[in-house]
């Protein structure tokens, strides 16, 4: 910190310098002469045989070479980088010492001057003037300074997007993939509509939201859970025969690699059509997305390998439960579908037909490459689909892709005395404490009572474009939510607690375990810092200082396997409860980079967690880890 401090204030000085001599190191256009040119540009358009004169070039300085007559700069815009040089003879010495004493790399500067072929091939620019657009204070970090830390990667994005090339393509695909989903909806007819963020009900989905409130109207309020679907079915009836809605929905649940509490969706509705039409729409649909976006319809995902260019297969929901799991969801009871979780070492959470049959589904779709389309859900799995004849099934289907659901489509329910029974049901779950039950809106059930036209609907998102990258859905948003670093403010009325949990499944030796609690510590304070410490040291009775070790011990308990470190995790971050790990890999080797390598070549479910820390407030931790026992 303090280099960085010190770097930070020479480069002050170097402003204040130039703020002296009438300098304007924050101008507001550039006065330099030429043609302004993007750099991959020029590059296309200069060959050994011509030079390009009066070229101007503006970025952002990555890097600086040479000295004394004759500097070499790399400038980096928004097309690429481009070698600038600078030589006394051409520039004058004046303009050469401004530069070399006063300018560094980060710094924004336009340069006039000559396109050339340098005699080892390189195309250059010879600058014969130049101009500072913004002078900074603080320097780019590189691979020894600064953005090795994952969470700051993701707190200082814009550095990161501009340090790894690799990244700011992948927001250009993103980019193209929305286009392309775009084009090929309004090639159709769809139309591109608006519907409110903002609600008094979330219906449309099944998913805890967040709360907030209105002060003008004085009225408890939501933000939206999906894109807009009840509102465009309202469109339906009000005459539109195809829309489509891209934008932000919010739900207030767990993280993890493939969901987040704030992302981007898709979701279109198509009057007088139905799910069998919509399958085969899909299928184009992501077919036209890979080969357009990737150039390519086969990709390698962790374990799994697909190409949407083969033929989709089927699958039966209940069909393919009863073979992997040997239950019947359709006669099991609630206690039945809790056994076989337990039998599985699946971890579930909340109670309630629908949700066991879920978590059950879940266990088993791990498994399942595809491309296919499931088929045949359970009628008591949906609220807002039509049935199929024989009353058991719905006419819903979900792509599924790389061993997880890519998307959900259904024939619409558009009866209103379903619809509102339904509602009903929805209802009573809310009452019995099902946070994450559908919201009923019955406005939306007399909607359905003036008519609403039979109608294919689809929804689909983000997560889509993350299975394509083959990364976590948080590493395809440009910024997402990071917890601030002193978002944690000690408060003397609440007493925080660190308890280390080492999974005892695999069979440890002690020097492993020591390891283990060693790493998830040191990890801990590393991020933690000053807010475990009260007193930096004690005074002994003579007079000497004792540095203390934090104010409460860490304490250390044993779970039985992974999939109650699995549990532990996803109720820890259900209550904002900080959460460190250590796994396999760590343990493994000491090379960071392998250790990313082969994480990132896994599903979150299929890394050996070793061992976990958790820290939060006192009560919380405890109730967490009581059924723990201490570590022996």
């Amino acid at each position: 910190m303090s280099d960085l401090l010190e770097l930070k204030a020479e480069r002050e000085r170097k402003l204040s310098r130039l703020v002296s001599m009438g300098v304007d190191c924050f101008p507001a256009k550039i006065t330099l002469p030429g043609e302004r040119i993007l750099s991959t540009m020029a590059k296309n358009n200069l060959d050994e045989s011509r030079n390009l004169e009066d070229v101007l070039l503006a970025g952002r300085i990555m890097t600086i070479r040479g000295q004394g007559k004759i500097l070499f700069v790399d400038l980096q815009d928004g097309a690429g980088k481009f070698q600038i040089v600078l030589k006394v003879d051409i520039l004058g010495e004046d303009k050469m010492n401004l530069f070399f004493d006063n300018i560094d790399t980060g710094d924004f500067v336009a340069f006039s001057g000559n396109l050339f072929v340098t005699q080892r091939g390189e195309k250059s620019l010879e600058a014969y003037d130049y101009q500072i657009l913004t002078k900074t204070v603080l320097p780019i970090p590189s691979t020894f300074y600064g953005l090795e830390n994952e969470e700051e990667k993701l707190r200082k994005r814009y550095l990161s997007i501009l340090l790894e090339p690799e990244l700011k393509d992948r927001f250009i695909r993103k980019a193209k993939f929305w286009k392309t989903v775009r084009g090929f909806l309004e090639e159709r007819g769809f139309v591109e509509v608006e519907t409110p963020t903002i609600e008094t009900t979330t219906g449309g989905a099944e998913a805890r939201p967040f709360k907030t409130y209105h002060n003008d109207y004085d009225l408890d309020v939501f933000m939206r859970i999906d894109i807009g679907e009840l509102w465009q079915k309202r469109l339906l009836a009000a005459g539109f025969e195809k829309t489509y809605q891209i934008g932000k929905a919010y739900r207030n649940e767990g993280s993890s690699p493939t969901h987040l509490q704030e992302f981007t969706n898709c979701e279109f509705y198509w009057a007088y059509s139905e799910y069998r039409e919509g399958m085969q729409m899909i299928k184009e649909l992501y077919r036209k997305i890979a080969s357009e976006v990737y150039g390519r319809t086969k990709f390698t995902i962790g374990a799994h390998t697909f190409d949407l260019s083969d033929d989709w297969g089927e699958i039966n929901y209940v069909d393919e439960i009863k073979n992997r799991t040997g239950l019947d969801v359709f006669t099991a009871t609630e206690e039945e579908l809790k056994d076989k979780l337990k039998e599985l070492g699946v971890v579930w959470d909340g109670d309630g037909k629908e949700r066991l049959t879920d978590t059950l589904w879940k266990y088993c779709r791990k498994q399942i490459s595809g491309p296919a389309f499931l088929i045949n859900h359970p009628a008591y799995m949906s609220a807002l689909s039509k049935h199929n004849p024989n009353g058991l099934t719905s006419q819903v289907f979900q792509p599924i892709i790389a061993g997880a659901e890519a998307g959900k489509g259904f024939s619409e329910l558009n009866d209103y005395r379903v619809q509102s029974a339904n509602f009903q049901r929805q209802r009573e779950l809310l009452e019995a404490g099902d946070e994450e039950a559908m919201m009923p809106d019955f406005s939306f059930v007399e909607m359905l009572e003036h008519g609403m036209p039979p109608a294919f609907g689809y929804g689909f998102g983000e997560r889509l474009f993350a299975f394509f990258e083959g990364v976590p859905i948080r590493e395809v948003q440009m910024f997402p939510l990071i917890r601030p670093k002193d978002e944690l403010k000690i408060n003397k009325k609440e007493i925080k607690v660190a308890t280390i949990i080492l999974n005892k499944e695999y069979n440890l030796e002690k020097w492993q375990e020591l390891n283990a609690a060693a790493h998830l510590g040191a990890g801990f304070a590393g991020n933690i810092g000053k807010e475990l410490f009260y007193k930096k040291e004690i005074m002994t009775k003579d007079g000497k200082g004792i540095s203390l070790n934090i104010q409460h011990a860490i304490i250390v308990k044993q779970a039985k396997n992974k999939n109650q470190i699995f549990n532990l995790m996803d109720n820890a971050q259900k209550e904002g409860i900080r959460i460190y790990s250590f796994t396999k890999e760590m343990l493994e080797t000491s090379n960071d980079k392998k250790v990313e390598e082969i994480t990132k070549s896994k599903d979150y479910e299929d890394i050996d967690f070793l061992g976990v820390l958790i820290f939060g407030n006192r009560n919380d931790v405890d109730n967490l880890t009581k059924e723990f026992e201490l570590h022996n």
